[in-house]
């Protein structure tokens, strides 16, 4: 198995150190493994789809309109 060594804040390892019960390399493992699993799932979205990256866009900013109107209502 290899390892990955990386950075946190003092403040983000204080929150941790509040829960030593906690496996927190697990956590990174599965966070981890989930974001490739997004990354492959919108991969093979983008590789099947006919839609224009011009469309992707326009799309996209609809639906953060969207968003933006639902989140002000609440």
């Amino acid at each position: 198995m290899a390892n990955l060594t990386f950075s946190i804040s003092n403040k983000l390892k204080k929150s941790m150190e509040a829960f030593p019960e906690i496996n927190w390399s697990e956590v990174a493992r599965d966070s981890i493994r989930r974001k490739i699993a997004q990354l492959n799932f919108l991969k093979g979205f983008r590789i099947d789809s006919k839609i224009s990256p011009e469309d992707a866009l326009d799309l996209g900013r609809e639906i953060n309109e969207l968003l933006l109107k639902h989140y002000q209502k609440n």
